[in-house]
């Protein structure tokens, strides 16, 4: 990320050079695929769950009685069959994303948006960013609604769950139908062996037309009112660990209220999101030679990261640095990507 000017002609589209890995009568995703012999199967599994809470899912208080569905299908198919789910649903959905990110302590970075969304606009960044979707490794998305209560999420593998009331089970399978799939004991994707995860977006340096992976999670986060699912007053691990302060590597966004939009490195420690957020946010604002109307900071990337990989961001000033200089809140470097502002 840098300093740039937001162009029209935007492209999301996979690197034409990878090659699809298919066996026998399955194609996978580009971005995920198994390395090691398989006999891939189409097809899904059915199961009922009570009513109960749901701890992962936030702020969601009660999941009612449904069935659920986990569905494999060759990558071919993917997008149809996610579409015309999509299209059981009411017009205004709670939209997911899950990202496979680079912060130290957790795998995944779950989104989520509390707010409504139109169902319309939701199918609209599917086909915008198809290949980003149903292609890349490393993110996973889908939609809930509550009245009635639908959930459909395809993962990191590309594996589509569906959670649905009773009333909609009939619909679902005769969807499932259509695309010839069938009700299985063992259908089996590129999770159920060795497999590798990657990024396929074709994303050249000198053509800032095409989209990169960060910058289409950036505009999705604006565009579907996303926030990270996790609790911004603690530091956990994935293990539910308390981290205490650790080094961060947060991105701050600032517009000028035009096309511009400005970005700032800024590494530091704290002891959970929101302070580090605050402080990378007074670090840009500190550093603005005015604050022009509409350019307020935003946070869009705030990354944990080892106190290793934090000598390293740092480079020279990092190598004498101690364990104890790790362990209160405070900014180290604070710099501009792609120039200093004027």
């Amino acid at each position: 990320m840098g300093t740039c000017v937001i162009v029209t002609a935007e492209r999301c589209e996979s690197d034409p050079s990878i090659e699809r890995v298919a066996v026998d009568e399955m194609a996978f995703p580009l971005g995920v695929y198994p390395i090691e012999g398989m006999e891939p199967r189409q097809g899904y599994t059915l199961d009922f769950e009570s009513a109960d809470g749901d701890e992962e899912q936030g702020e969601w208080e009660e999941w009612p009685d449904r069935y659920v569905f986990d569905i494999v299908v060759s990558a071919e198919r993917l997008g149809p069959l996610v579409q015309s789910l999509l299209s059981l649903m009411p017009p205004r959905v709670f939209p997911i994303l899950d990202v496979l990110g680079r912060d130290a302590y957790r795998e995944i970075d779950p989104y989520i948006s509390y707010d409504l969304m139109g169902l319309d606009q939701m199918l609209d960044g599917l086909i915008r960013y198809a290949p980003f979707f149903f292609e890349d490794g490393l993110v996973g998305f889908g939609a809930m609604a509550e009245a009635p209560f639908f959930y459909v999420f395809v993962d990191e593998h590309k594996i589509v769950t569906v959670r649905a009331e009773p009333t909609l089970k009939e619909r679902i399978e005769r969807i499932l139908k259509a695309f010839d799939l069938s009700e299985r004991d063992d259908p089996a994707g590129a999770d159920s062996v060795a497999h590798e995860h990657r990024g396929v977006l074709l994303a050249p340096a000198d053509d800032a037309s095409y989209l990169s992976f960060d910058e289409i999670v950036e505009r999705l986060r604006d565009e579907w009112r996303l926030l990270l699912n996790v609790d911004p007053e603690s530091n956990l691990d994935e293990r539910g660990r308390d981290l205490g302060v650790t080094p961060w590597r947060c991105i701050v966004r600032v517009g000028d209220g035009s096309d511009l939009v400005r970005y700032s490195e800024v590494l530091l420690t704290a002891s959970c999101t929101r302070d580090a957020e605050d402080l990378a946010i007074d670090a840009v604002l500190s550093d603005l030679p005015e604050s022009p109307p509409g350019a307020e900071p935003l946070v869009v990337v705030a990354d944990r990261l080892t106190a290793e990989g934090f000598r390293r961001e740092i480079g020279e000033t990092g190598r004498g640095m101690k364990q104890n200089d790790l362990s209160v809140s405070r900014i180290f470097v604070r710099r501009w990507l792609g120039g200093e502002p004027g």
